[in-house]
């Protein structure tokens, strides 16, 4: 049996998202998914879920939703807080990194994200229908999510009712692991179409985030690349996230999650895939440095980014919301002589 919750305030460009929609690119069909794999690996810990579960992308202001039918419970991952409202109008506040309950009539306002991107997840995954293996929404093809679109006000939403005991939470108690430093590119595959010059600049100078991003890709700003004699265009090819374009006018592009499958700027280098969710948390101004590494490097940086998150994953704890009360513990007391004796609290009346 499922449950059910409503969205009542959508929120700006909300999309559901998993891991994405591999074995399409063939047919012109981007991966799409998730920007930043691990908090939303982190939002489904928190819950139990399968670490694919679906998940809600929040990149600026989040949306409110209300359960309508069974106890759910909702996980928040990275830089953003909620307001838990209940039917008796009693607010709770839910911080980073931990899950909340809503009993039915119960509503949930998630602020904006603090910088980046965020995620709310929900017990068993919200769960809209598959399209080519993935529920990821794809907004310019409208593939996946609820329509092909972000979330509107009325949309209802399946997903499992909470299994286990409502009055505890479950929290993070590790600090999120943030790899500090330049963005790690691997050369190429088109790094031969640019001068010494544009290649030390890449690699030497900050570029400036412009106001052009969105979950396709990143336009950068700062020194000019300029190209050789084999010139800006190429026949065009594959292309992944994380592949760094240069047109003409030698400033680069980051590709990401939404990037079209093939392109015909030369590719200077690639963002390797541990460090591509890093500029899923940039914001136009911010600057940005690359540095090159080979392939073991990229491979090891992948490999330490799993066993951080796996560390966090497995360092979760539990806690009781501030006011709250274990009915079913209150109820099951033993009442005798006006006492109330449970695990955690005896009180006698007077």
């Amino acid at each position: 049996m499922s449950a059910i919750v409503e969205v009542v305030e959508a929120g700006m460009a909300v999309t559901i998202q998993d891991r994405g929609r591999f074995g399409y690119r063939n047919i012109g069909v981007p991966v799409s998914g998730a920007l930043d794999l691990c908090l939303m690996t982190a939002a489904n810990a928190m819950l139990g879920n399968d670490p694919d579960a679906a998940v809600l992308e929040v990149c600026l202001s989040g949306p409110s939703l209300k359960a309508l039918s069974g106890t759910v419970r909702i996980s928040l991952a990275g830089e953003l807080t909620a307001q838990v409202v209940n039917t008796r109008g009693r607010v709770l506040k839910v911080l980073p990194w931990q899950t909340a309950t809503l009993f039915p009539g119960d509503v949930v306002r998630i602020g904006g994200v603090a910088r980046g991107v965020a995620y709310v997840g929900i017990s068993g995954g919200f769960q809209v229908p598959t399209q080519l293996g993935s529920r990821s929404t794809y907004l310019r093809a409208t593939i996946g999510g609820v329509d092909g679109r972000a979330l509107a006000v009325g949309d209802r939403l399946n997903c499992d009712p909470l299994c286990g005991n409502p009055w505890v939470e479950t929290c993070g108690t590790l600090h999120w692991p943030i790899e500090p430093g330049p963005i790690r590119v691997l050369a190429g595959p088109q790094d031969d179409h640019f001068t010494p010059e544009a290649l030390a600049a890449f690699i030497g100078k900050p570029y400036r985030v412009t106001r052009d991003m969105d979950r396709m890709g990143i336009r950068l700003d700062g020194e000019k690349l300029t190209h050789n004699d084999l010139g800006a265009e190429i026949v065009s090819d594959g292309v992944a996230p994380g592949a760094i374009q240069v047109p003409a006018n030698g400033q680069p592009i980051v590709l990401m999650a939404d990037c079209q499958t093939s392109g015909g700027y030369p590719k200077i280098a690639t963002v390797i895939r541990a460090d591509l969710a890093r500029l899923a948390h940039v914001r136009p101004g911010d600057e940005v440095h690359f540095v090159a590494v080979d392939h073991a490097q990229a491979s090891a940086a992948l490999r330490e980014q799993a066993q951080l998150v796996g560390r966090w994953c497995e360092s979760l704890g539990t806690f009781r919301p501030p006011g709250v009360v274990d009915e079913a513990a209150l109820y099951e007391g033993n009442l005798i002589s006006g006492a109330i004796r449970g695990d955690e609290l005896a009180w006698y009346s007077v």
